[in-house]
């Protein structure tokens, strides 16, 4: 078990390295060379423009800073990133990347009072008791200030009651605050946000064929019967994976040409060879230049073979749809009604943005959508359970007597002072650490096998899984893993009755190993990631060897985005750390409240200079956050319902049951009250925003903006081929069709296309 020393040793080896990284950090920033890696989001707006000093060759000046006064203010980054108010800031960023800044003081909110009352009432009551000292239980100088030290049956336990109510309400009360902040935050900005396509646009699956009619004909016409106002037109979704791949290899080896052909500018001697070979590592030897531009055009021939054949086969087209409508009024109604009395057919949602859109799972069939999602749920249950392996591996480390009593040569170098505290209180948080380095990408992997159609619907799904794989693995598995390595003597010695007591002192006994990990992970590792090694490694071959023009130096840039998917479950833990043991050991919330501030103030820098969101949700992803956090209450509670067993507090242990009805009810009252908002847009709102467009822009042409907005990527360079098969380009009076039974379709509004809102 970790000791104070060995924490003084894993926090002085954190603060050291994050110092250090921030050191490197301020340095790098501040050279002209590297302005595109630190500064990016103000070229992707243009508030810097051309090439920056350090972008061209020459003296010396332009690649290093050599003013050493501006090396003298190295942390004034911090000051500039707590400057830009909310409002400019979601101006400048969007909501989704505000609400997400707002997360980490959310937790401050929550955390700071709960500390406070903590160290005022509970540590004196525990550091009082003496049952540590009584030998029923071994613990350290930590745990003597925890509630391990609380003797069984003792009267303080009243305290723990009490403050548990206490900060189960005061937590309640800031989620229910922020829940209502955010709302509210999303109806302005929703209100106040410029249009957007898919603001009047829904998405249709599960559309019905129809032996006599197109599938692009069968919509139009399904539409122009039950929408007959408001309906605009639609774009049939078409199976290009296979196309898209074509593109992407084309990409690739383009790349390469480039490369190879500023390498022959920049030598202007003898023609770069390469060899046939995986990566050019084997094979025949051949002219790098002509072997990539055959390669070029062999893989152009076959794209636009495959994309004539996409398009003229009528096997291709999907029976999916972007509607478009001529209001928003019109596409709300559409979006969130049954439109026929059959509900598995013509399914309506809210398309997402164009940019939003992960195009290559709109080919997958909507019946096949709940089965994959039980197989990926299967996936990851299997995925879950084998990885307690290496995660009890790392608990083995944190228990170094018992290693030493299996390998006693190794006790020599183990008992070292220096490096028994690095064992203890470091390593294994830092071997954690990188055993989940690699999980969101498969994570990741499997969210696509399920289906989902939005990268933001990706990144939530994904977000999901690794919190309950964090909450199983690194919170339940760590427990109980770490209690069986430090009692397993105890175990056998004492009858199945004492279990219980054994394991109320070894949950409290495991918050040292989850220190080192905060530590590691929400210290050192947060001022790594400001550095952005990786993509100014990046940046700097491809301006050496790659960038021949402005556009080619923009997309070398890679600023990225904050990565939802993986910082959601991060945060989600500490809530789940500080909640869980806030009562047991609040010594654990002064490190969590390090992080959570330090963070802020950093992804706060990045969300400002570096960071280039994919899509903008609108903060859709908020009542997951909130769930997430109700769901570390109801562990925490009933983790205390445990604790408090094993120490036989028979008079308050029930009085704790309360705790779960009361969160699960408020749960429910924040998610009639609050939720729908996420979920729907209000047709008050959208009528008000439409009469807003109607009078400030009545000649606006919706059609033209829209007709486009959906096309498949890899189509961009055939809009023409697009608009006849997915766009009627007039508006017919009647809808063209083979049934008798249809002919009496209504016909349009008489003002036709003259006004965009026209009713």
């Amino acid at each position: 078990m970790a000791t104070l020393q060995d924490l003084g040793v894993a926090a002085a080896i954190n603060i050291i390295s994050a110092f250090i990284f921030l050191l490197v950090f301020a340095f790098l920033k501040l050279q002209p060379a590297n302005a595109r890696v630190y500064y990016p989001k103000w070229y992707l707006k243009g508030v810097r423009q051309g090439s920056s000093r350090g972008d061209e060759r020459g003296s010396l000046l332009r690649f290093v800073n050599l003013n050493y006064k501006s090396y003298l203010h190295f942390l004034d980054w911090m000051r500039d990133a707590l400057r830009m108010p909310e409002g400019e800031l979601i101006a400048h960023a969007g909501l989704d990347s505000v609400v997400y800044l707002r997360i980490y003081l959310l937790g401050l909110k929550v955390f700071v009072p709960l500390m406070l009352l903590g160290f005022l009432v509970l540590v004196p009551v525990n550091v009082t008791d003496s049952n540590i000292q009584t030998g029923k239980i071994f613990g350290t100088d930590i745990d003597k200030i925890s509630l391990t030290n609380i003797r069984e049956k003792s009267p303080r336990l009243w305290a723990h009651v009490v403050m548990t109510y206490v900060f189960t309400a005061w937590t309640c009360f800031m989620l229910f605050t922020e829940y209502k902040t955010v709302a509210r935050m999303r109806f302005q900005f929703l209100a106040a946000e410029a249009r957007r396509p898919d603001q009047f646009t829904v998405l249709v699956r599960q559309v019905p064929l129809d032996p006599d009619e197109p599938i692009s004909t069968h919509i139009d016409h399904f539409f122009r019967v039950n929408h007959p106002d408001y309906y605009l037109c639609n774009q049939v979704i078409y199976n290009a994976n296979k196309l898209a791949k074509l593109v992407k290899k084309r990409e690739g080896l383009q790349n390469w040409l480039d490369y190879y052909q500023l390498q022959f500018q920049r030598k202007n001697t003898e023609r770069p060879m390469t060899k046939t070979g995986l990566w050019g590592l084997w094979g025949q030897k051949v002219d790098a230049i002509q072997y990539y531009t055959d390669g070029i055009n062999q893989i152009s021939k076959e794209a636009t073979v495959e994309r004539e054949r996409v398009l003229n086969d009528d096997s291709s087209k999907l029976p999916v749809a972007f509607v478009s409508f001529r209001s928003r009024w019109g596409a709300a109604v559409c979006a969130q009604t049954q439109q026929t009395r059959d509900p598995t057919v013509w399914l309506t949602e809210w398309a997402p943005e164009p940019r939003d859109v992960y195009w290559r799972n709109l080919s997958v069939p909507y019946l096949q959508l709940t089965m994959r999602k039980l197989f990926i749920t299967g996936a990851v249950f299997l995925l879950i359970f084998f990885y307690i392996i290496p995660v009890t591996f790392v608990q083995s480390l944190a228990n170094l007597e018992g290693i030493e009593k299996k390998l006693t040569f190794l006790r020599p170098i183990i008992e070292a002072k220096f490096i028994k505290s690095f064992l203890q209180g470091f390593l294994p948080g830092l071997a954690l650490k990188l055993f989940l380095h690699f999980l969101p990408k498969l994570l990741m992997f499997m969210s696509k096998i399920e289906g989902h159609l939005a990268l933001s619907q990706l990144e939530v799904s994904t977000s999901a899984k690794y919190y309950y794989f964090m909450v199983v693995n690194v919170f339940f598995a760590s427990v109980i893993a770490g209690a069986a390595f430090e009692q397993l003597k105890t175990f056998f010695q004492q009858s199945p009755s004492q279990i219980p007591v054994i394991l109320a002192g070894s949950i409290p006994q495991k918050a040292t190993f989850f220190i080192t990990y905060i530590m590691v992970d929400g210290w050192a590792s947060i001022a790594a990631d400001i550095m952005r090694i990786k993509p100014l490694i990046v940046y700097h071959l491809k301006n050496m060897f790659l960038v021949k023009t402005d556009k080619d130096r923009e997309n070398a840039m890679s600023p990225g985005s904050a990565g939802f998917d993986t910082v959601f479950p991060q945060l989600e833990l500490y809530f789940l750390l500080g909640t869980v043991y806030s009562i047991i050991t609040p010594f654990i919330l002064p490190f969590i409240i390090v992080y959570l501030a330090f963070a802020y103030v950093v992804y706060r820098h990045q969300v400002i200079n570096v960071y280039d969101p994919e899509y903008e949700s609108a903060a859709a992803f908020w009542p997951h956050i909130h769930n997430r956090i109700i769901v570390s209450l109801l562990v925490e509670q009933i983790t205390l319902f445990g604790v408090f067993a094993g120490k036989r507090a028979a008079a308050s242990t029930p009085l704790l049951i309360g705790l779960p009805i009361m969160t699960i009810v408020f749960h429910y009252y924040c998610k009639n009250r609050f939720e729908p908002a996420f979920r729907k847009y209000p047709l008050e709102e959208a009528m008000s925003k439409d009469i807003v467009d109607r009078a400030t822009h009545p000649n606006w042409n919706i059609k033209t903006y829209l007709q486009n907005s959906y096309m498949h990527p890899v189509f961009k360079d055939s809009e023409e081929e697009m608009d006849e098969e997915g766009f009627d380009a007039e508006r017919s009076t009647l809808v063209p069709t083979k049934k008798s039974s249809r002919s009496n379709t209504p016909a349009p509004s008489a003002n036709g296309e003259e006004s965009p809102f026209h009713g």
